[in-house]
C-alpha cells in the first residue's frame, strides 16, 4: 500500500512586534542565531541611524521624499508612520524570500502587522513581546540614551496603544527575563517553522 508523501511546509512570515524597548531587536537576532531557516527582512526608514546603526544591516535608510514615492509606486508590503517617521516592508524581499521556500523574520510596528495579516492571513505567525510595566519601558528608554526627552514621551504615548493593540496578536510574551522570555519565543517559533501551531 502506498503512503502519500506528506507535502512540504509552506514558509512562513514570522511577525515580531512591541513598543520601542521592550527588547524585540535583541530577541530577534537571537532568532536569527538559532534558525538558520529564517531570513532577516530589512525594513526601510526614514530615521536618521542611532550609534552604530549601518544602511542595508538594521534599516535601510532613506529620505522621506523617496520613501514617500515608494509608497506610491506601491512597492511596500506594509508601511506605517512611527514616532514621525516611516517604516516599511519591501514586497520584493518578501516575494524573493517566499519563492524560494525561505521563512521571513519581520521585526515591525503594529500597525504594520494588521497589513502583513491582511496580505498574507495564515502565512503569518504574529507575537507581541510586552514590557513587564510602563514603568519599566520608560526606563529602559532612557537608559538607551539616544532618545530626546520629546522622543521618550511620544515613544510612552504610543506604547500605551500599542499594548492595548496586543490581544489581536496569535502569541503574546512579557519580556521579564530575557532567558525565560527567549525560551517561550524559540518555542512558539519552532512549532510554527514545523507547521504545529
Amino acid at each position: 500500500m502506498m503512503t502519500e508523501t506528506p507535502k512540504a511546509r509552506p514558509p512562513l512570515l514570522v511577525v515580531i512586534s512591541a513598543p520601542s524597548g521592550a527588547g524585540k531587536t535583541t530577541l530577534c537576532r537571537r532568532l536569527l542565531e538559532d534558525f538558520r531557516e529564517l531570513r532577516l527582512s530589512i525594513s526601510t526608514t526614514t530615521r536618521a541611524p542611532r550609534g552604530q546603526e549601518q544602511h542595508g544591516r538594521e534599516y535601510y535608510f532613506t529620505k522621506r521624499e523617496d520613501f514617500e514615492a515608494q509608497i506610491q509606486a506601491g512597492e511596500f508590503a506594509e508601511w506605517a508612520l512611527v514616532h514621525g517617521n516611516y517604516y516599511g516592508t519591501s514586497k520584493k524581499v518578501v516575494a524573493e524570500s517566499l519563492a524560494r521556500g525561505q521563512s521571513v523574520l519581520l521585526d515591525i510596528d503594529v500597525q504594520g502587522t494588521e497589513s502583513l495579516k491582511k496580505s498574507f492571513g495564515d502565512r503569518c505567525v504574529t507575537i507581541f513581546i510586552a514590557p513587564p510595566s510602563i514603568e519599566e519601558l520608560e526606563q529602559r528608554l532612557r537608559g538607551r540614551g539616544t532618545d530626546s526627552e520629546e522622543s521618550i514621551r511620544r515613544r510612552m504615548e504610543n506604547a500605551r496603544g500599542e499594548l492595548a493593540q496586543s490581544h489581536k496578536f496569535d502569541h503574546q510574551l512579557v519580556n521579564d527575563e530575557f532567558e525565560q522570555t527567549y525560551s517561550r519565543l524559540h518555542a512558539i517559533v519552532s512549532r510554527a517553522l514545523r507547521g504545529d501551531r
